[in-house]
């Protein structure tokens, strides 16, 4: 344990001396503010948690032999108890323990509850959005955070120094054209519809401002070593089911969302209806892909079919050459209303929002005809159009919602 503490510390030192990114995520002020004694952030590989605790942990100003960092995906970790490491650290003096891919950790669930009940060292980790704290105590006794891509204002902000508006989306239902005037005025000289048809395309994930012309690589390395690492040692998938993953990745992305039959799929990628079900959740864990459901699914004795997505648009370039304009479209107001509110489908507009307001997503000739029979509340989100009317929002102003 002597050597894998002094290891930890040099490894530690040396990441200290690493320049940290100045621009900091909305979580981080989140995470700021929680007395938790053991603290979990999680997120899909590459959106930022490890700069994420390192940014949290410069901010406590706590003396430098009292906190450590280790990543448990490190060599030296392999094979050693969580619960005994940290054990071993609170004895040297350790009173802040920051732990990354957790994940990766042998039995990790029930060393942090140890690590509750009979210690006192202060633990903040990360890992995979694949993993569940099943533990019903775990849920009483740690703050848990959710990180996700970076979202359209965040992405702006980062390429371009500007501090950006936000909006709930109440400012956004009710005061649509203040809100996106208020957004082109802080822009200045640029233009939303540019930034926002690059977005789609790039910068979701930070490693993109680290090295824009190799974006597209990372991001398929990324879906390759959440598939692999990840979701391969999370749920015991055995190496030759995982190609089957990948090709159900590419065939969402192929696809329309509701062209996508179970049995289309199945027939698709070869796989067994109970099997497909079950390697969709799997990618939903992972954040690869999102399942909207119908807002009938919630009735057992109706059966619909949920809408198939890839996660994120920037997604899409990564696993096929020319996707859908519309699939997107929706795909982009998907990301960013699913970190915050529910989102379900249903049969007159694309998606119901928290049970009240529906959306139906489109270009700028898009009109109301699909949604004359809808009885609730009903709004175009259409892409082309810089400043909306009161019914009528830029699909692009969805990316500048906070919670």
């Amino acid at each position: 344990m002597e050597n894998i503490l002094e290891s930890s510390q040099l490894l530690y030192l040396g990441l200290l001396k690493k320049p940290l990114p100045a621009y900091e995520r909305e979580c981080l002020s989140q995470v700021g503010l929680s007395k938790a004694r053991i603290i979990g952030i999680y997120g899909s590989r590459g959106v930022g948690k490890t700069t994420l605790m390192l940014q949290w942990l410069k901010k406590q100003h706590l003396p430098l032999s009292e906190t450590l960092y280790i990543s448990c995906d490190h060599p030296i970790y392999k094979g050693v108890n969580l619960f005994a490491l940290a054990q071993f650290f609170e004895q040297y003096g350790i009173k802040t323990l920051v732990v990354d891919e957790i994940h990766e950790s042998d039995g990790f669930e029930q060393s942090l509850k140890s690590i509750y009940d009979f210690l006192s060292i202060r633990v903040i980790f990360s890992g995979s959005s694949a993993i569940s704290l099943t533990h019903p105590d775990l849920a009483r006794r740690f703050s848990m955070f959710s990180l996700s891509p970076l979202s359209l204002k965040e992405s702006i902000e980062i390429a371009t120094g500007l501090v950006m508006p936000g909006f709930s989306l109440q400012d956004v239902l009710n005061q649509p054209m203040e809100s996106a005037f208020a957004v082109t005025q802080a822009l200045g000289e640029l233009k939303i519809l540019p930034l926002f048809n690059q977005y789609l395309k790039t910068g979701a994930y930070p490693f993109y401002y680290e090295d824009p012309n190799s974006y597209a690589q990372r991001l398929t390395d990324t879906i390759n070593l959440v598939i692999q690492l990840e979701l391969g040692m999370i749920f015991n998938i055995q190496p030759d089911k995982l190609d089957f993953l990948k090709k159900l990745l590419v065939v969402i992305c192929r696809s329309k969302p509701l062209e996508l039959s179970i049995e289309k799929i199945t027939t698709s990628v070869e796989l067994s209806k109970p099997t497909l079900y079950k390697f969709l959740d799997y990618l939903e864990r992972g954040e690869l892909v999102r399942q909207v459901p119908h807002e009938l699914k919630k009735y057992k004795t109706i059966r619909k079919a949920d809408k198939l997505y890839l996660f994120h648009p920037n997604l899409f370039s990564a696993l096929c050459i020319a996707p859908e304009i519309g699939t997107l479209r929706e795909s982009f107001f998907a990301s960013q209303l699913g970190r915050h509110h529910r989102i379900e489908f249903c049969d007159q507009g694309d998606f119901l929002v928290d049970e009240q307001w529906v959306f139906e997503i489109g270009g700028r000739s898009k009109d109301f005809s699909q949604l004359k029979q809808q009885q609730r509340p009903a709004y175009l989100a259409l892409d082309g159009i810089e400043v909306g009317t009161s019914k009528k929002i830029p699909l692009w102003l969805f990316g500048f919602l906070h919670a």
